[in-house]
This record gives C-alpha cells, sequence and structure tokens, in this order.
C-alpha cells in the first residue's frame, strides 16, 4: 500500500544519505573552501524558499552558483545554460548537479526525499498552478533531490517545459516504488559523472 511504500522510502533516503555521507560531506567541504578561494567575500550557501509536500513553505540548501545580489532587479526568474549571472563556478557544479550536496541536510529533517519532484519557488509555483492544469499534484509527494522529469527531461525553463515534465512527475507519483527511486538514482549518479550540456 502507499502508506507502507511511503515509510520504506523515508527509511531507503535517510539510510542512502547516512551511508554516503563519507562521499558528499568531503566533497561538499572542497567545493566550499573553492567557492571562498575564488570569491572571499562571498557567500559559500544560498538559500530559497521552495514549495514542499502539501503546498507547506520549506528553505533549501544550495551551494551557491550566481554571483551575490544576481536577482536583486530581475525577481525570482527562471535560469537559462547561459545565463550571465552564474559564476565560472557555479557553471561547473550545475552541470554536474554538484550544487544539490546541501540539500542531503533538506532530506534528513524530512523535508526532502532522494527521488521526487523538484521543488519550485513559491512565486513560480503559484504562476505555473494557473496555467497548468495538475499541477499542484506534485505537491502530493515529497519533493526530491533528483527525479524521473531530471533524468527524462534534463532542462527547461519555460511554461511549457514545465508542462511536459509535470508529465513525468505525474507518472513518477502515480508509479511511486523504490524500484524506480533506485533506477533514477542510478540514471543520477550517471549525470553527475558524465554531467549535462544543460541543467536544471
Amino acid at each position: 500500500s502507499l502508506p507502507v511504500v511511503r515509510r520504506l522510502k523515508r527509511i531507503f533516503d535517510v539510510s542512502i544519505t547516512i551511508l554516503s555521507a563519507l562521499i558528499w560531506i568531503p566533497l561538499g567541504l572542497i567545493i566550499a573552501v573553492l567557492i571562498k578561494l575564488t570569491e572571499p567575500r562571498s557567500p559559500i550557501f544560498y538559500s530559497q524558499l521552495r514549495v514542499g509536500q502539501f503546498n507547506k513553505l520549506f528553505r533549501i540548501y544550495k551551494f551557491r552558483t550566481m554571483y551575490q545580489g544576481a536577482e536583486d532587479v530581475t525577481g525570482p526568474v527562471w535560469s537559462d545554460a547561459c545565463d550571465k549571472r552564474i559564476t565560472p563556478n557555479g557553471m561547473v557544479l550545475r552541470r554536474f548537479r554538484l550544487d544539490e550536496i546541501p540539500q542531503f541536510s533538506n532530506i534528513l529533517k524530512g523535508d526532502m526525499s532522494i527521488v521526487g519532484p523538484r521543488p519550485e519557488r513559491p512565486e513560480l509555483h503559484s504562476e505555473l498552478e494557473k496555467r497548468i492544469p495538475f499541477f499542484g499534484e506534485r505537491s502530493n509527494v515529497l519533493p526530491g533531490l533528483t527525479g524521473w522529469a531530471q533524468v527524462r527531461y534534463p532542462y527547461g525553463n519555460t511554461v511549457e517545459d514545465a508542462a511536459r515534465k509535470l508529465e513525468y512527475d505525474i507518472y513518477y507519483i502515480k508509479n511511486l516504488s523504490l524500484s524506480l527511486d533506485l533506477q533514477i538514482i542510478l540514471r543520477t549518479i550517471r549525470i553527475v559523472f558524465v554531467g549535462l550540456e544543460k541543467g536544471e
């Protein structure tokens, strides 16, 4: 049943996060030092409010990939592949999804799962909910560090892209299982090692 799958998924998330800490903690420390060495006056981390399960807001953490104050003028907007707001370090971190490492803390807190729909910012979420039918369905599960949409449709920054990604997210929600989670994690690991021309 779905409640049992969700409980098993939570145990799976915490176990994988703790077991993989030997990799992501040292890697995170190296990235933090690199960011500080190249931009000593700027913060290492970037935090932002996102929409979680059942529309509950939570604060997500990432390694900073944009210049400080990048959205002071533009406000919340999608990033694109040639975004001039992204730092040179940020381009590498995004390509290999390494900027997402601090979100393991969100997983341990229970705000996120390893696999699920990527959480949107409240401003963009409310706009997409108005423009895309069933967009709110994504909030029925915990948001994820990676997802079926991310491994099948790697990049998108338009409403049309969001609608296409929603199809993958709904497929994931309807077919929720640990075996599908494992498949998505293995595909994501491949992306981390091979990289993408364009990243989320």
